[in-house]
């Protein structure tokens, strides 16, 4: 029988300022002001040896140069200056993360320095610290340990490649970064998706860590039958991290395989990065103090509700069907305007905020990132004034920033009431629906139905 070990590693930007100095974390495109390069060499040890990774990317022959802007990278970053006092808020936000984990948080932590050595630190290493240990996670398949939470800087930004220098931006550099180590509990691929994808939840029920691409990075170790541990990188979603388990497992089983680094291939292959570093690469970072973790700081840490808790949660006392709650659950405007708007269907305004914006931008090609939340609160304080079918009309005037002309889109009242009373008379015996239908037709997205409505029951005998 094939035994399996699958462990997971889940890294997650947190949306703060970078974590030993107070430059913001934003990454530019712009040209950097700041330029310079650096070259690696190998030293030994106290024990006279040699890092292998360090001999493998000194074997490259390649300088590093580095990019950076005056106004939002710093001497930090440059590692030309002490780290600043770590980042309280990106602290508050692992402490959260790891009480969420059911960890056991240490009364003392220590930043500590891991030896990266690929040019992606200018240091040549990463600063981490060990905030919760011993957690756990439940899984239909059982129970998975969290063997670790970390709160840690991010790398460099890679720009370009060729064969005498890597060039790397260090506006990513110094990041926060949560990093979450599962126990080598997981037994299947789909079981690893799983676990992954809840992790996420976690992370994303905060309401502190960033989203979109290059914010979110997992990585996979896999062994077989005990043999050498292989860790592949690269997985940026969940879609394929199945499959690219499952191949790697038949590769060890017909391969004789080496410990080593791996990249995720689209087509669900692997493909060799570099060997696997050594465990004896973590040190004391000397130019911080220890951190205190005491009872009433802990105390002071507020566990949010989980997303998957807020969406049935939201099926319930909102009456959202499945689809909608799951959106509604992660737009943290939603409960807000539910709240402030008390009149209007909490479903209307949960299709406005998922599913008209999405329209918006994939059928009508708008910018729905220039929607500020008071547009959106001046658009739904019309709904009632007009018909819910002009919010969608209205959005689209914010976004190309056109004042809202009302008169666009309420029909005249008086116009309004001689229609009603025209279709009445020429369709004798009707309906109040009946009407109403006709109606709403000829008035789309000018009327509102309650006002329609009033109108016939006054004029319907």
């Amino acid at each position: 029988m094939t035994e399996v070990k699958i462990g997971l590693e889940i890294h997650r930007q947190i949306d703060s300022n970078k974590l030993f100095c107070n430059c913001p974390s934003i990454l530019r495109d712009d040209k950097p002001g700041v330029i310079f390069k650096r070259n690696l060499r190998t030293v030994s040890s106290e024990v006279g040896e040699k890092d292998v990774v360090a001999e493998y990317e000194m074997a490259k022959n390649k300088y590093a140069v580095y990019e950076g802007y005056s106004d939002s990278t710093c001497l930090v970053e440059y590692d030309e200056e002490p780290v600043h006092s770590i980042n309280q808020k990106a602290l508050d936000v692992a402490l959260q993360v790891a009480l969420m984990l059911n960890c056991k948080i240490p009364e003392e932590i220590i930043v500590m320095r891991k030896q990266v050595i690929d040019y992606s630190n200018t240091s040549g290493f990463q600063r981490t610290v060990l905030i919760g240990r011993n957690g756990y996670v439940e899984t239909p398949e059982g129970k998975v340990g969290i063997n670790g939470v970390y709160l840690e800087e991010d790398a460099a930004r890679k720009i370009s490649e060729d064969n005498e220098k890597v060039t790397y931006r260090l506006d990513r550099l110094g990041i926060p970064l949560i990093e979450i180590t599962t126990a080598p509990d997981i037994k299947s691929s789909v079981q690893a998706k799983e676990v992954a994808a809840h992790l996420g939840m976690v992370l994303k029920s905060t309401g502190k860590v960033k989203g979109g691409i290059g914010t979110v990075r997992q990585d996979v170790n896999i062994s077989v039958n005990n043999g050498p541990r292989v860790e592949i990188k690269g997985f940026q979603d969940l879609k394929n991290m199945p499959s690219v388990i499952d191949k790697e497992i038949q590769r060890h089983l017909k391969d004789k395989i080496k410990s080593e680094v791996r990249k995720a291939e689209t087509d669900g292959s692997t493909s060799y990065l570099r060997p696997m570093p050594g465990s004896a690469r973590m040190y004391p970072e000397t130019d911080h103090s220890i951190i205190v973790i005491d009872q009433k700081r802990l105390e002071s840490i507020k566990l949010p509700e989980l997303i998957s808790e807020r969406i049935l949660r939201y099926r319930k006392e909102y009456k959202l069907n499945s689809e909608l709650a799951i959106l509604a659950a992660k737009d943290d405007k939603f409960e807000e305007f539910v709240n402030k708007f008390d009149k209007l269907d909490p479903s209307f305004i949960a299709q406005t905020l998922v599913m008209t914006l999405k329209d918006l931008k994939t059928r009508e090609g708008l910018n729905i990132e220039k929607l500020k939340k008071k547009d959106l609160e001046e658009v739904f304080g019309y709904v009632g004034k007009v018909g819910k079918d002009a919010v969608p009309g209205m959005l689209a005037d914010k976004i190309r920033g056109v004042k809202i002309n009302l008169r666009k889109y309420k029909a005249d009242e008086k116009d309004l009431v001689k229609d009603v009373k025209d279709i009445i008379k020429k369709n004798k015996g009707a309906s109040l629906n009946a009407v109403m239908g006709i109606v709403m037709k000829k008035y789309r997205g000018k009327v509102d139905g309650k006002e329609v409505t009033s109108i016939i029951k006054k004029n319907l005998k």
